[in-house]
């Protein structure tokens, strides 16, 4: 039997495998810290396998900035973490598909990335807007000064200062790029082939953001750069501009793919559309039939029902061929007004349009999707205080998940989900339109202010925040529009590793030492964190049903009806592994010290073999 991991995946080690799998000859060795031997890439050799011509020069064009690599290496770093499980802070936690994830999001899109990979459809984040602070997000790769002036190269070989910085603005950029770019590259993972991601910025970081989509995204997967008009009425003390909105950058994980929502039609629209000569076909408009780029083979006089000949416009020409004009008017599709004597137009009929709904604009009012006093409001009237600053409106997050065009059954993640505006839009949305739609929302406890309301209203950290609006909204929803839906989630925190440091560093205890442990894995930690942790390693949605039995004294879990039964007892009796392995899961997992020793635990594997040779099995 083989030993889970208990860490998140390699990325780099799985991008080396994907580069060596086209390029073998770009593969080499190198030494690690230890002196172990790993797989690297030969970027030279890379290069010039991707190049027609010699490659002789550094140049190119491309956005950098000081931290860039070390952003990328630490998105691809696996990470000795964990999610455990809280059901008491949960809501429906038996039979939710939801999830309230607490802890750095960084650290949450890594552990979710095989469990989640490929399967979220829509992807909404509002990361923190940089204005020359510092923000929460400390990565390993955040610049100091001194740091980011290194960076720069702007000492000399003796370290004297070429130049005096008197700006240390472009350190703050620089910190917000990393921290943007490493949490982009992990998310786009996370997306389905006919996924989006929307992006809320403003203009301090928008240029950035979307140079930084570009490269992660590609920038032929660019949809739109969205303009919400937020602000409802101007501010007269403006300096200089009184700025009203913001931006939603909107990408696709393939174009070719995505398809956009369409919204539903208007009473003004559909306004535009009459029959005045009572068609059987149904409501139509008409539209001018002369083009400007002239072609004589469609300069030709029209005989109107009156008897007057119509030419077209001097210069024009008829935007239909003279057989295609006549086969459109032998089908009544001709218009030549209410007395026969008008400009000749062509009938639009409604029932003729290619698509249900009407064409999205990339211009958002805030009479159409909210502006940000309404989603303060909203958030201050559920939870009774002015908790929370600078919450999207409920209006603008569903205009969004109309745009993401999602399926019945669709997952929605939002990593900076503060107040959980798009936990509430989802539900809300769910219930109107009769959806099962989950989301996945990931938020770092950040301390709220002393002195400001939220914790004066009792909220310690934004995740309290978070969790207690998915509360009463979802209550709120189902009094108001609809029982039926799930209003539940499952909360998860991030905390360190389930098994103890000698589990990864063997080498670093002696003999005596390691017999003086009674256990590889954490004292306090419980059947149902070492459940979860297995269904991180193992790639399994965290949402799905799983039930608990009693079997010869032992304690079984079976998640998802046979995705995985485990049972982490200590001196587990053949009966409970033969009993297992009779109801052939896909997946066994026990507790290594669950067995006295090597020959007991090839029984078990021999056991697996007989009863359930599919089931792969492993210990912890």
């Amino acid at each position: 039997m083989d030993k889970m991991r208990m860490e998140s995946v390699d990325m780099t080690a799985q991008n080396i495998e994907k580069i060596e799998a086209l390029f073998p000859n770009c593969i080499t060795e190198t030494a690690d810290a230890d002196g172990k031997l790993r797989k690297a890439v030969n970027f030279d050799i890379l290069r010039q396998m991707l190049s027609k011509d010699i490659i002789e020069s550094d140049e190119a064009y491309e956005f950098t900035w000081v931290g860039k690599k070390a952003s990328i290496v630490e998105a691809n770093k696996p990470l000795r973490k964990t999610l455990r499980p809280c059901p008491e802070e949960s809501v429906n936690w038996d039979t939710t598909e939801n999830l309230y994830i607490e802890g750095d999001n960084l650290e949450a899109l890594k552990l979710i990335q095989e469990s989640y990979l490929e399967k979220v459809k829509m992807i909404y984040i509002d990361p923190p807007y940089n204005t020359g602070n510092d923000f929460i997000y400390r990565d390993d790769f955040k610049l100091s000064e001194d740091e980011y002036e290194d960076g720069l190269k702007i000492f000399d070989e003796e370290g004297n200062r070429l130049f005096k910085n008197t700006d240390t603005n472009g350190r703050f950029h620089s910190d917000w790029c990393s921290m943007l770019y490493s949490r982009l590259m992990l998310a786009r993972n996370l997306l389905t082939e006919d996924g989006v991601i929307f992006i809320s910025i403003d203009d301090h970081e928008q240029e950035n953001a979307k140079k930084i989509c570009g490269e992660i995204f590609g920038e032929s997967n660019f949809v739109a750069e969205l303009i919400w008009e937020r602000a409802f009425s101007p501010k007269n003390d403006a300096k200089f501009i009184s700025n009203s909105h913001d931006y939603v950058l909107m990408y696709a994980k393939n174009i070719f793919d995505f398809t956009i929502g369409r919204l539903p039609r208007t009473e003004e629209a559909n306004a535009r559309y009459s029959n005045p000569d009572n068609d059987p076909r149904g409501v139509w408009m008409s539209s001018d039939i002369s083009v400007k780029t002239y072609n004589a083979e469609n300069d030709y006089p029209i005989t109107a029902p009156s008897g007057r000949v119509i030419e077209p416009p001097t210069g024009r020409c008829w935007s239909l061929s003279q057989k295609a004009f006549w086969e459109r008017l032998q089908d009544n599709r001709i218009w030549f007004g209410p007395d026969g004597d008008g400009v000749p137009r062509i009938k639009r009929f409604l029932t003729d349009l290619k698509h249900d709904g009407m064409a999205p604009t990339s211009i958002m009012f805030f009479r159409d999707v909210g502006h940000s006093q309404e989603g303060s409001q909203e958030v201050t009237k559920l939870l009774g205080a002015g908790a929370f600053d600078g919450p999207k409106p409920i209006r603008l997050m569903r205009r969004l998940l109309t745009l993401a065009n999602l399926k019945d059954d669709s997952v929605v993640l939002d990593f900076f989900s503060g107040s959980a505006s798009t936990a509430h839009a989802v539900i809300q949305n769910n219930a109107e339109n009769r959806k099962n739609c989950k989301f996945i929302m990931i938020q770092i406890p950040q301390e709220c202010d002393e002195k400001g309301e939220a914790y004066q209203a009792g909220y310690r950290n934004i995740c309290e925040i978070g969790k207690e609006r998915i509360r009463r909204a979802g209550k709120k929803v189902k009094e108001e529009i609809n029982d039926d839906i799930d209003y539940g989630f499952r909360v998860l925190k991030i905390d360190d590793s389930n098994m103890r440091d000698v589990y990864y560093s063997a080498d670093d205890y002696n003999q005596q030492m390691v017999k003086g442990l009674e256990s590889n894995i954490k004292e306090d930690r419980t059947d149902l964190d070492l459940l979860f942790g297995c269904l991180l390693e193992w790639g399994l949605p965290l949402s799905l049903p799983y039930s608990s039995e009693k079997i010869d004294g032992c304690t079984v879990h079976n998640y998802n009806n046979g995705d995985l039964i485990a049972c982490f007892d200590e001196n587990i009796s053949k009966t409970v592994v033969e009993t297992i392995a009779r109801r052939q899961p896909l997946r066994a997992v026990f507790r290594d010290s669950s067995f006295p020793n090597s020959p007991a635990k090839i029984n078990v594997g021999e056991i697996f073999k007989l009863l359930a040779p599919d089931t792969r099995v492993k210990v912890i």
